[in-house]
């Protein structure tokens, strides 16, 4: 019968020792891969731990355009047990790692608090176990499930006074994040979504655009309370979405164009273009221009569906664009999926590890020996070396970071998940 047993430590160093012979032949420092791997850190996402539903006590849910599938048991009710889920997560990842938390997981104690009041006292808990796990918190203001997102339309919004609540929305959840970054004494990446479009042909694609710069402005504007250093504010565009198939207002040539006036980032999300459109040839032109981008790394199919995130194609170019292009400092990497029909736990481990694969694989490349045959016209040469590496032991490489890690490595942390379960998540109702 089979069974997902850990890998005994002594066969992964001797696998390892074989791995690292070969690939130091190609000169490349598998130990010092492994160590700027396990560095880089990646934002999980909340909304996976409990399909995206939020903690508020509100009247309705409406407005959304974001949507899980599935109803496999376990979701997590409340933030004790969704941090209770991320904490036995993280057991089984290796490598730094942030939390990115959406406004709507305040916990308010019971009391119906909207969106344009909530303060940092709203995510205390939050920051008290982001200081306990030493895993830093990122943030994002939550412009859908919302009656006053039922229309569509949020910071775009025609109505000057549903507007100016978004826009009330937008300041206080940078305010937050500011109490974030001075609770972990560094920066929180706040990201900026909205949901807003049209379903058929708009007649008028200008107002929405011109309201969405003016709100933008008014929603970011510098004042005494907020430190550009500490809260780093962020635009993610969109293609089309749920009730949004016809027309986007905050589309990729708007934001993309409004970040660099502005001086914040870009959020490439990597199922935010079209179906089959990839988003790492847009890095090296984008990064010519931006100094830094925020990337939400999904897996689409079809559409944007925000698959549980694979080590496949699409994920391998990203991170062998940026090592290639020495950008690895320059971009922050979080997660953005979320699937109710399988173990929700399974769902972090599996995405976040492939994340972290695909990292290693790109710093396993031995790029200065590619680039060379590049530029000295051995097109053959180069293309066969590539074609090499993808046969390469990698796995022996990505087993031993995880046992340099603490973490099971190959399959053995399903058992873990197996064991979680049934221990707590199946008590859940």
């Amino acid at each position: 019968m089979n069974s997902f047993e850990k890998v005994s430590g002594e066969s992964v160093a001797a696998a390892y020792a074989l791995a690292k012979e070969r690939y130091a032949a190609m000169g490349v420092d598998t130990d010092a891969a492994i160590e700027r791997a396990l560095a880089l850190p990646v934002s999980l996402h909340c909304w996976q731990g409990d399909d995206v539903q939020g903690f508020e006590v509100q009247e309705s849910t409406s407005g959304g355009g974001i949507m899980a599938t599935g109803n496999f048991p376990g979701r997590a009710r409340n933030g004790d047990e969704l941090r209770q889920d991320l904490d036995t997560a993280l057991k089984l990842l290796p490598g730094a790692h942030r939390l990115n938390l959406h406004a709507f997981y305040a916990e308010t104690d019971g009391k119906r608090v909207d969106r344009d009041a909530l303060e940092p006292a709203h995510f205390s808990r939050w920051m008290d176990w982001s200081k306990s796990q030493s895993v830093a918190l990122d943030f994002n203001p939550t412009f859908f499930a919302h009656p006053k997102a039922d229309d569509g339309f949020t910071l775009s919004n025609a109505d000057d006074a549903v507007r100016s609540f978004w826009v009330q929305h937008g300041i206080a959840c940078r305010k937050i994040a500011m109490a974030m970054a001075q609770n972990q004494n560094g920066p929180c990446v706040i990201n900026h979504w909205i949901p807003d479009g049209a379903k058929d042909m708009p007649a008028d694609r200008w107002s929405p655009r011109q309201r969405l710069v003016d709100a933008l402005d008014c929603m970011l504007a510098d004042n005494d309370a907020i430190d550009p250093a500490l809260c780093v504010d962020a635009v993610e565009s969109k293609l089309f979405g749920i009730g949004s198939e016809a027309y986007v207002v905050g589309s990729a040539e708007f934001y993309q164009a409004y970040a660099l006036q502005k001086g914040i980032l870009y959020c490439l999300d990597m199922g935010h273009f079209h179906p089959t459109e990839t988003i790492h040839d847009k890095l090296s032109s984008l990064m010519q221009f931006h100094k830094r981008v925020l990337m939400h790394v999904s897996r689409p199919i079809r559409w944007d569906s925000d698959h549980v995130v694979i080590l496949n194609d699409d994920l391998e170019a990203v991170f062998q664009e940026l090592v290639r292009g020495c950008a690895l400092d320059r971009v922050f990497v979080a997660l953005d999926f979320f699937d109710a029909s399988i173990n929700r736990i399974g769902a972090y481990v599996t995405g976040t590890r492939a994340v972290r694969k695909a990292l290693l694989s790109a710093l396993l490349e031995p790029v200065a020996w590619l680039q060379d045959l590049e530029r000295t016209g051995c097109g053959a040469e180069k293309l066969a070396l590539m074609e090499d590496l993808k046969v390469m032991p990698f796995g022996a490489v990505w087993d031993m970071l995880c046992e340099k890690a603490g973490v099971p490595a190959g399959a053995g942390w399903i058992a873990d998940m197996q064991k979680y379960a049934v221990d707590v998540q199946a008590k859940r109702g």
